[in-house]
């Protein structure tokens, strides 16, 4: 029997999956399109309250999580997580297939927040 992880057990958070559109090349500089809607997938959410970092001197708390799911080929490097009050995440390196055996993925996740 294989061993299944409790965390594969407990997905009961929703999130949308969001993909990049295709990027456009104007005057030398890649701009991309908004992040297209692929589908609800379930997961594990885990916040640790945060990740403490400290850049050019400024003490700053990042919003971060890890991540359980089922396995999917479509989820990369490059996708964006969105929670259902509208928190965005970025996928933080290379998603991980435990034993190769394509049963869940691992990955860390970081909020993206922007100021206008």
């Amino acid at each position: 029997m294989m061993y299944i992880p409790k965390a594969i057990k407990q997905m009961r958070t929703p999130v949308m999956l969001l993909s990049p559109a295709e990027t456009k090349r104007y005057n030398g500089v890649d701009y991309q399109e908004e992040q297209q809607e692929i589908g609800t997938i379930f997961v594990n959410w885990k916040s640790y309250g945060g990740t403490e970092t400290t850049v050019n001197g400024v003490y700053s708390i990042e919003d971060t999580a890890q991540v359980t799911t089922r396995y999917r080929p479509d989820i990369k490097s490059n996708c964006h997580l969105r929670l259902a009050d509208g928190r965005i995440y970025e996928i933080l390196g290379e998603p991980e297939n435990p034993d190769m055996a394509n049963r869940y993925l691992i990955f860390k996740v970081k909020r993206i927040k922007g100021g206008a």
